[in-house]
């Protein structure tokens, strides 16, 4: 378990990496705390649920920091490269999606529609992008957790044994390893990848389908992550970055000067999920998992804006930290959450 001066740290440089980004990004040009839709360059223009200019810019500020948090929080070069590309990949997907998706296709129902009839989507291509950075990171999750096994049981092994037998036991292993080494995981170990594949590839879906209004999806992941970077596990680092980020993008999140997007969302989401999987036992991971997935699918059907709408303490909750909370009782329009170009998050 990382220690709280390193959780602090990456905590402190991954805020100072997205309020950096984040100023540099917002326009200048505002009109009582909301940019003027001249001040912001045509390709990161947006209109919000509400119809005002917001900067798109907001989400690669976001994902910089979360990639930060990513690659500070590895203990070494070689743990950097799972949760580096879980993030990346979502980020960069997301990205594309942001700037030259189609609008007009919601839903998983509906890019898949347009897949069966041979036309490649912006959201198809970021399903595929968010799934393999999971996998990337599951995969090297699980070979990190073998190896960390075996080390463990040679130590146990040496300690219990004299120096003969500690020579027989190593001369075993020269001859056993280099014929396993090759070896394929047995079924548990792969259960192990494909639930950490879902829940990573999940949340990171489901902070997106979140972000529909300004702060929700920052709050739905911020929380969790401070829960985690103050209980003791591998990914209380991480989460303690996502802090970070989540507290220096809140400002402008809220009071609707920039938006977050399916970059920032969906970077965001597969951080926590990296998170989660780093620091929660094996049956808490399979829970999760079900769950994240349980709640995309739910998506296609359910409207959670009106579900948070028509619970007093959620709606409180939702509005906690606004500049405005008039015009807030709408729907998010169904199965368009997850996969669609961006729908006004902030």
């Amino acid at each position: 378990m990382s220690g709280p001066i390193r959780r602090w740290r990456t905590a402190l440089a991954a805020a100072a990496a997205t309020a950096a980004a984040t100023a540099a990004a917002e326009p200048e040009a505002v009109d009582h705390g909301q940019p003027e839709a001249e001040a912001v360059p045509e390709p990161w223009l947006r209109q919000n649920y509400r119809g005002r200019p917001v900067d798109l810019r907001g989400g690669p500020a976001l994902a910089g920091g979360v990639l930060l948090a990513a690659l500070q929080s590895a203990p070494d070069s070689a743990a950097t490269v799972g949760p580096t590309t879980a993030v990346a990949l979502a980020g960069a997907a997301g990205l594309l999606d942001d700037l030259r998706g189609d609008g007009s296709v919601r839903g998983l129902k509906g890019h898949l529609g347009r897949l069966r009839r041979g036309q490649v989507t912006t959201g198809v291509i970021k399903l595929v992008a968010v799934a393999v950075g999971a996998a990337v990171f599951a995969v090297t999750a699980e070979s990190a957790r073998s190896q960390r096994r075996r080390q463990e049981s040679l130590a146990v092994a040496g300690r219990a044994s004299g120096a003969g037998a500690r020579r027989r036991q190593t001369r075993r292993r020269q001859r056993v390893e280099p014929a396993s080494a090759g070896a394929s995981w047995g079924p548990g170990a792969v259960a192990r990848i494909g639930v950490d594949t879902v829940l990573v590839a999940g949340v990171a879906n489901l902070v997106n389908l979140l972000d529909l209004r300004p702060g929700r999806a920052l709050k739905a992941a911020g929380a969790p992550a401070a829960l985690l970077a103050v209980a003791p596990g591998a990914g209380g680092e991480l989460a303690a970055g996502l802090v970070g980020a989540v507290a220096a993008a809140a400002p402008s999140d809220l009071s609707e000067r920039t938006m977050l997007g399916d970059c920032g969302a969906n970077a965001l989401g597969a951080g926590l999920g990296v998170a989660l999987a780093q620091s929660l036992r094996w049956p808490a991971r399979l829970v999760l998992a079900g769950a994240a997935a349980t709640l995309v699918a739910a998506s296609e059907r359910v409207s959670f804006s009106k579900v948070i709408a028509a619970n007093p303490r959620l709606r409180r909750l939702d509005e906690w930290g606004r500049r405005n909370n008039a015009d807030d009782s709408g729907g998010d329009g169904l199965g368009g959450d997850g996969l669609g170009a961006t729908g006004g998050g902030a």
